[in-house]
């Protein structure tokens, strides 16, 4: 049976980790992921799963090593945040292009600098065109179920991508929440053992990984690769649908809350959706019509699906917790500002930056947000230039 437990968002990763029991996790230590592998490390100490444990030097050996443990053949995972992202930079990329399908643990923190360790989604949001599939969770349950579906995705044949399993650093990384712990037995029917039909140590085939490519060839690869990325949208609603029919659980690009009448509305990835939901509740209640648009996949990007979504809105907000230092906002507005454009969705639309380094938001500063869409809707306000949440003046 399944069970209901208090655990942290980390604790929960691990928890998916141990019921896929994967060949290899090397990981290198840094705030806030480092309790992933830690848990990791205990779970083999301890007999509860025989994964192959490397530790490395930093996280460019990490990922260089899961890399050549997938071109091998392994099923390989590992885990990082932050700075630690951004030193596997090139890596993500030969990886993508390799087409590995490796899954790594993102629990988002902040670039440098200022030096911080909190919530932003700028270390994994600077890696959006580096070719990887990225899908983020609100809370703890999201963090270990988008894990599980994590591998079916990756190693579909029509696929073979790495995923970045996103969540926000110590907001549910550390903090302990109520969750589902699903059936080891069912989970492990579901995810399957891993049978790559190409792999470096297969004793009748002779293959390179990563070879250089000369430009007669490479464009096509590259080709290729795109065409992958759009065939994650098919495999990954096919893999929610699967996962559904044995926990319960929905899933899919996004999720929509009280947004199907809804005349303002607000667009966001991660832990602060819960917020938004705790506001969109109190103004329902007074008869104001707010709904939230909660984006959990960003690669590849439903952008058809969100206009849809949007169309009938008189406002939206589309919240961006990291800087694209553009002079025009953040990636998810630009990125959701061009759906609507190509849909010719007439919503009024605002592009807003909030909990950069692990500034809070409260309720009252969601309900802000809604005010001012209304008041944007009705002509009452005019936005030149996207606004800050939180920003001390």
């Amino acid at each position: 049976m399944p069970v209901t437990t208090r655990i942290s968002g980390n604790e929960a990763v691990a928890h998916a980790i141990r019921q896929i029991n994967p060949d290899v996790m090397p990981a290198f230590p840094i705030t806030p992921s480092t309790e992933i592998p830690q848990f990791v490390a205990s779970m083999i100490s301890n007999g509860e799963i025989d994964t192959e444990f490397i530790p490395v030097e930093s996280e460019h050996s990490s990922m260089s090593a899961t890399m050549g443990a997938s071109a091998a053949g392994a099923r390989a995972l590992t885990a990082t945040s932050s700075c630690g992202l951004a030193l596997m930079w090139e890596m993500l990329y030969v990886s993508a292009s390799s087409r590995l399908p490796i899954v790594m643990a993102v629990v988002n923190r902040g670039l440098t600098g200022p030096l911080n360790i909190n919530a932003e989604h700028s270390d994994s949001m600077g890696a959006r065109d580096s070719g990887w599939i990225q899908i983020y969770a609100e809370n703890n349950q999201e963090a270990y179920d988008n894990f599980l579906q994590a591998y079916r995705i990756a190693e579909h044949k029509d696929v073979r991508l790495p995923v970045m399993i996103c969540q926000d650093g110590f907001i549910t990384s550390h903090a302990m929440e109520n969750i589902t712990l699903w059936d080891d037995e069912p989970i492990k029917q579901f995810v399957g053992e891993y049978e790559p039909e190409h792999y470096l140590l297969k004793e009748d085939e002779s293959m390179a990984v990563g070879p250089y490519a000369v430009s007669g060839y490479c464009m096509e690869a590259k080709k290729a690769q795109a065409e992958a990325m759009k065939n994650a949208k098919k495999v990954i609603l096919e893999v929610a649908k699967e996962f559904e029919a044995i926990t319960g659980q929905k899933y899919g690009f996004f999720e929509e809350y009280q947004l199907e009448d809804a005349d303002y509305a607000v667009v966001a990835i991660g832990s602060v959706c819960g917020t938004a939901k705790d506001a969109i509740d109190a103004l329902r209640k007074k008869g104001i019509k707010a709904g939230l648009l909660k984006i959990r996949v960003f690669r590849p990007f439903p952008a058809e699906q969100i206009a849809q979504a949007l169309k009938n809105c008189k406002a939206v907000a589309i919240m961006d917790r990291s800087e694209g230092y553009s002079g025009n906002g953040g990636p998810v507005g630009a990125e959701v500002m061009a759906a609507l454009y190509r849909a010719h969705v007439q919503a009024e639309a605002v592009n807003i930056v909030y909990g950069l380094s692990g500034r809070d938001v409260r309720v009252e500063d969601m309900m802000e947000v809604y005010a001012n869409l209304e008041k944007l809707a009705k002509g009452e306000l005019t936005i030149t230039e996207y606004p800050y949440i939180g920003l001390r003046k």
